[in-house]
């Protein structure tokens, strides 16, 4: 595997590469990850099974479309390529260490600004993606309200189901999420997709973002899922604030942003998010009478 990528690295780059430095960095639950070198480039190579490949493809073209925007620093992309039994993602390296209140700053006005970026007419992605394992639908829809009870809450809510975790009827729910977003069309905005304070970070040449689930939806999604799982200081939504402040109704649909994310972590994990769920679609009165 270690010659396969070792290989492909030099016809990218188009000079000899010889891995010569190999250290694991800390990257989650999904993926292996580590850090590579020949004495002068280094590299950060995420691996995972053959069959996985396609996480990475859609992980490529996520970091893409954010860089292409400009506004806000991702990894850059190197390579995809795979081995006999492997998959493995190929971007540039940067150490890195936890964001301090003025870079949490700095961060809160790019991301509004890549909020804002972009002409897009409907919501959704050219392709479907993945976030964390499950797949994630991205159908173009023109009604935000639909795409969002449609690709995201029912499509949660299927899985769970085919795992044998039943939360309610999907067609009511559906119908009430539809009904609570029916007078909201935001601009569809680029999103990260699976912003939480382990996908953030600082380096030397600012803030960076990383393993995107990106897709074009309503910003305040992105907003949400920060405050889901903590881990951002106030600066971070003081420097958003200051350059793009949130509609008054975001308290009123945070939860039911991050409804999303706790179902897909039913999904993958089970246990008290069941829980969680069910307070959830209770809170927000989805089930109906």
């Amino acid at each position: 595997m270690w010659q396969a990528i070792s290989h492909q690295l030099s016809e990218v780059l188009d000079k000899p590469f010889k891995i010569s430095e190999k250290e694991t960095v800390e990257g989650g639950d999904i993926n292996e990850c580590y850090c590579i070198g020949d004495g002068i480039a280094r590299f950060f190579v995420k691996l995972n099974d053959r069959e996985q490949s396609a996480i990475f493809e859609t992980e490529a073209e996520s970091l893409h479309v954010l860089n292409e925007s400009d506004c806000i620093q991702v990894p850059k992309f190197i390579h995809m390529g795979t081995s006999k039994d492997k998959s493995f993602l190929i971007l540039n390296y940067l150490p890195t260490k936890v964001m301090d209140d003025e870079s949490a700053y700095i961060l809160g006005q790019q991301l509004a600004r890549l909020h804002s970026w972009g002409e897009q007419g409907e919501y959704g992605f050219d392709l479907d993606n993945y976030i964390g394992l499950t797949p994630q639908p991205n159908k173009w829809r023109r009604r935000w309200c639909r795409f969002f009870a449609e690709q995201r809450i029912a499509w949660q809510l299927q899985l769970c189901q085919e795992k044998g975790i039943e939360l309610g009827n999907i067609d009511t729910i559906t119908s009430h999420v539809i009904q609570l977003l029916m007078n909201h069309q935001p601009k569809p905005s680029l999103l990260h997709g699976d912003l939480w304070h382990g996908n953030t970070a600082l380096t030397v040449s600012g803030p960076i973002i990383f393993d995107p689930a990106s897709y074009w939806g309503d910003r305040e999604c992105d907003i949400a899922l920060t405050e889901l799982f903590g881990g951002f200081s106030q600066r971070f939504y003081d420097g958003y604030q200051s350059i793009w402040p949130l509609d008054e109704g975001y308290n009123e649909r945070k939860d039911l942003y991050n409804l999303y994310h706790v179902l897909n972590h039913c999904n993958l994990f089970g246990g008290s998010y069941i829980t969680q769920a069910e307070q959830l679609i209770e809170k927000l009165g989805l089930r109906g009478e």
